[in-house]
């Protein structure tokens, strides 16, 4: 059942399950915390914290979001990472939490990113799926525009459809191919919310800088079927001086902790053993 806080006035829904370890799954866009449910089903040993951001799942996008950020489209709302950051921040709070462990797939990446510039202290590991420190770049600006101009003028249904088919890899496709629906199902944002959410996006800052400052661990884990985030990217990592052990799954999209929960689980396992090496569960 999902519990609700607030954040800038904002309702915000969450989920908790387990004991142990803090650990805060952070789901990529347009999909809700139900992204990684078959994954939380498996590991052990940790207090699982599934947020959902504004504007997915049942949180609210919230009334007074700037306008004016993404200057190639000027009147967009503008959903920034430094606000989702913030809201996980204010739930940390909520849960009386002074630090966790975080796992981020796509924007829940970059979320992470952002969490560790505003609040390091907090921050015990980051495991990210899919996803990498670099902004966009010109073609994935490109992109945003076109799909911003779709959402306005015919909804969301069109874009979802396709998300549900480029952004799962072919293999789960194939061999799993209920996973098509199950996703799609979970991908209701609003044209507002999806509109903010690609400007917000489109404005998130350079995070690679910054990859020098990591000293906590790192688990990087790059789907080889991905269609937009690759190998090279996410190896930009590997300069964090906490130590990032990488792994690439050669038959995984860009949903890699979905369509894949038994491998993620494992490799997620293994590496949290180094955070809680007292603890024998994960």
């Amino acid at each position: 059942m999902s519990e609700v806080y607030e954040s800038n006035g904002t309702r915000l829904s969450y989920c908790e399950s387990g004991a142990g370890l803090p650990l805060v799954f952070l789901h990529p866009t347009p999909l809700d915390h139900f992204y990684w449910l078959p994954l939380v089903g498996k590991l052990g040993g940790v207090r699982a914290i599934l947020p959902d951001f504004r504007g997915h799942g049942v949180s609210e996008l919230g009334a007074h979001l700037p306008v004016g950020g993404f200057t190639r489209v000027p009147d967009a709302p503008v959903l920034t990472t430094v606000q989702l950051a913030a809201d996980i921040l204010s739930l940390l709070d909520h849960l009386e939490l002074q630090e966790a462990v975080f796992a981020g797939c796509s924007i829940g990446g970059y979320v992470m990113m952002e969490l560790w510039r505003q609040a390091p202290e907090r921050m015990r590991g980051l495991a990210i799926v899919c996803s990498k420190p670099q902004p966009d770049a010109e073609v994935n600006l490109a992109k945003r525009v076109d799909t911003i101009s779709q959402a306005r003028r015919e909804g969301t249904a069109a874009i979802f459809d396709g998300n549900a088919q480029t952004l799962i890899g072919v293999t789960a496709r194939q061999s799993a191919p209920a996973i098509v629906n199950e996703l799609r199902q979970r991908m209701t944002l609003t044209t507002e919310a999806l509109v903010a959410v690609q400007a917000g996006l489109a404005t998130r800052p350079n995070s690679l800088p910054m990859v020098p400052s990591i000293d906590v661990p790192i688990l990087a884990i790059c789907g080889g079927e991905d269609p937009g985030i690759t190998q090279e990217e996410m190896k930009a990592f590997e300069a964090a001086p906490g130590g990032c052990e990488f792994h690439i799954l050669p038959n995984a999209g860009h949903f890699a902790a979905y369509e894949q929960p038994e491998k993620v689980t494992a490799l997620l396992a293994e590496w949290l053993r180094q955070l809680n090496p007292d603890d024998e569960t994960p």
